[in-house]
């Protein structure tokens, strides 16, 4: 299953809520992507332009985009973002197909 990578930041109303009442957002991070038919393997706080990094697997691009969405509309972050994540293989897959493809700059 592909892998991505979620960078989110929470709401100022948001961070006054969880000092209010404190709980562990992964389980209901982890609730979502279990409702697709995918896992979470990690979510963390951090410092600095994000608050927080969630790392998940999804069947598909659609089922992530759901949970992005379903995440995204609940009104608690002021951002989130998601990158689908290549392996290795899946990148050296990537570079022999693009050395077939006849770039051109442009205006040459």
């Amino acid at each position: 299953m592909p892998l991505y990578l979620s960078r989110f930041s929470y709401t100022p109303e948001t961070w006054a809520r969880l000092i209010g009442h404190p709980e562990d957002r992964a389980k209901a991070a982890q609730s979502y992507i279990e409702s697709v038919g995918g896992r979470l393997h990690g979510f963390w706080y951090a410092f600095g332009t994000h608050d927080g990094y969630n790392l998940w697997e999804a069947p598909d691009d659609v089922s992530m985009a759901a949970v992005a969405l379903a995440i995204s509309g609940g009104g608690a972050l002021s951002s989130f973002e998601t990158t689908v994540l290549l392996t290795v293989d899946e990148t050296l897959d990537a570079l022999r197909k693009a050395e077939q493809i006849r770039y051109r700059a442009p205006g040459t």
